[in-house]
């Protein structure tokens, strides 16, 4: 595996540096990108994060288990139910508690339209970075489907709010099953026409074709997720190796670039053929789960408070994993027998993928630049830690400091706001 450190060096005549971030029109959010440069081509690649830490862990340890669903769905903007299910799937493992087959169902319907509205988005993010903007275009318009869909189901075109610990809170009914139907169809024959316009265009296959490529070794060095990871042909998927929901009635395989062009390089070409065929897949097992769909009751308990009540004197820790549209979501929790969680981890996608940008940008073009950064569809937000930098020192801010910080500053904010 190539390593930034191996070509770090004296800057020369011939060599420069240059930075891309942390707010630049090829970046949808803050990161800079550091890189040391011969002509065109990119010699060293790093990158600095920590320009949107919101402190969501520390301010999910001060509510309860039900505040922290609709909490963590504001962790990500754009696949916000893969994290309310796993954080659901933590706590259920510690309390014990049986999501009845029906809400297992319905759970896996949501994160899939959620799967198939992330990846049509991408689409058209990244045909804006090749500059085919009449792509993103049709791109944009076929999502609208889809967010008029979960809006149909959830209530919210964005924040579903669905999910609940022990089940859903909404249920579904013969009207909206049909026109979840529909949607399934629909985007069957969307993904080919999509295909035909990404993968058949002359123009996007130059510049995509052997450009940003992660090896399989080091995308397994580098643990590298989801479709970033399947395009090197690493078949890793969690709905594959560990099924839930109705992943085990429906059976799901890991989507790898020869099945669909015939060949493995791990370049952004591939990773775009990897993302456009999962939207037929996602609509594929969509389409099973309607039909299939047992009756019964949609949750463990309906009112929030006996949930809670029984929720308040479990103790134990618990992780949760979700296959996320960018790949795998964790998270980590541990309940103490209080009200509110001793400790609450999360571990996006986009923490595993970043230290990919390495390998994939070693060597391209400046040009380059932008297609390779969209094409594991980064999630900053998501990702983000808080890093104090000065002359000689840095420093990582833990959970117990920056809440000795928070008070110390809201102490001296009252002081100041004293007459």
């Amino acid at each position: 595996m190539r390593k930034a450190g191996d070509i770090i060096g004296q800057e020369s005549r011939d060599t420069y540096s240059i930075c891309v971030g942390p707010v630049h029109p090829a970046l949808k959010e803050p990161v800079r990108l550091n890189l040391r440069v011969r002509g065109e081509r990119i010699e060293h690649v790093d990158f600095e994060l920590s320009q949107v830490h919101r402190g969501i862990e520390w301010m999910g340890t001060r509510r309860n288990p039900i505040q922290i669903l609709y909490l963590s769905e504001r962790i990500c903007g754009i696949c916000n139910i893969c994290h309310t299910f796993a954080f659901c799937r933590a706590v259920e493992s510690i309390a014990g508690i049986e999501v009845p087959p029906r809400a297992r169902y319905i759970r896996t319907i949501v994160a899939e339209l959620e799967r198939i509205h992330s990846h049509i988005l991408w689409a058209g993010v990244a045909a804006h970075e090749l500059g085919f903007d009449s792509a993103m275009h049709y791109a944009f318009r076929a999502r609208e489907k889809v967010l008029d869909v979960i809006e149909n189901l959830t209530g919210n075109r964005i924040m579903k709010a669905i999910m609940m610990i022990g089940g859903v809170r909404r249920d579904m009914d013969k009207g909206q099953a049909r026109l979840v139907m529909e949607a399934a169809d629909f985007y069957s024959r969307c993904s080919r026409k999509l295909e035909k316009i990404f993968l058949g265009d002359p123009v996007i296959k130059s510049r995509t074709r052997d450009t940003g490529i992660l090896t399989r070794h080091d995308c397994l060095a580098l643990c590298s997720v989801g479709p970033t990871a399947r395009a090197s042909g690493v078949r890793k998927d969690v709905r594959q190796d560990e099924p839930y929901g109705a992943y085990p009635d429906v059976g799901v395989k890991a989507m790898t670039p020869d099945e669909i062009t015939g060949e493995t390089r791990g370049d952004v070409y591939d990773r775009i053929a990897v993302r456009l065929r999962e939207i037929k897949q996602s609509a594929d097992i969509i389409g099973r789960c309607v039909k299939d769909m047992p009756e019964g009751k949609i949750a463990h308990e309906d009112k929030a408070n006996v949930l809670l009540g029984e929720l308040r004197g479990v103790q134990g820790e618990g992780i949760g994993r979700h296959e996320a549209p960018r790949g795998e979501v964790f998270h980590y929790v541990k309940l103490v027998g209080e009200e509110a969680p001793y400790s609450w981890k999360v571990r996006a996608p986009t923490y595993n993928n970043l230290l990919s940008w390495i390998p994939m940008m070693l060597g391209a073009q400046i040009a380059d630049i932008p297609v390779i950064a969209a094409s594991i569809d980064p999630c900053m937000s998501c990702t983000n830690r808080a890093v104090v930098t000065g002359p000689g020192r840095r420093q990582v801010l833990g959970q117990d400091m920056l809440h000795d910080l928070s008070v110390k500053r809201t102490r001296e904010l009252r002081r100041g706001l004293r007459p």
